[in-house]
């Protein structure tokens, strides 16, 4: 057998090349979206400390919500825009007034969502959400 020296190379196989682009491409890849997770987060647990006795004027405000979706607002059941009504008495009465949501594991989420919302909307700063007591 011969080599012809006379005969410029002017071929280029790059299929070696592009072979090695892919398994980097590949990797790439795997590389991003294995490192990309969830973001963890933790549900509040309530604590057994005894809760502390507010004055007359700051009196706690609660909005419960049941497992059928009707709100209730310091045991009086409401709708939406008569909560409304009464959440801005209260904060008439008093611009700090603190208000609790409740709901128990089956409601539904909207529902809690809506009355939050109302909340919101008022400016009413002092909000926190009731959570079951802590688990053993």
């Amino acid at each position: 057998m011969q080599v012809q020296d006379d005969k410029p190379y002017d071929d280029i196989n790059i299929t070696p090349m592009l072979d090695l682009a892919y398994v980097l491409l590949v990797i790439f890849i795997l590389m991003t979206t294995a490192t990309i997770q969830g973001i963890k987060a933790g549900i509040p647990r309530g604590s057994n400390a005894p809760q502390k006795k507010t004055d007359e004027k700051s009196k706690l405000k609660v909005i419960s919500v049941d497992d059928a979706g009707a709100m209730y607002f310091d045991k009086e059941p409401v709708t939406l825009a008569s909560l409304e009504m009464r959440l801005t008495q209260a904060k008439a009465e008093n611009p700090d007034v603190p208000v609790i949501i409740k709901g128990s594991s089956a409601t539904q989420y909207e529902k809690v969502t809506d009355a939050l919302g109302v909340v919101v909307k008022l400016g009413i700063k002092q909000v926190g959400l009731a959570t079951s007591g802590a688990r053993r």
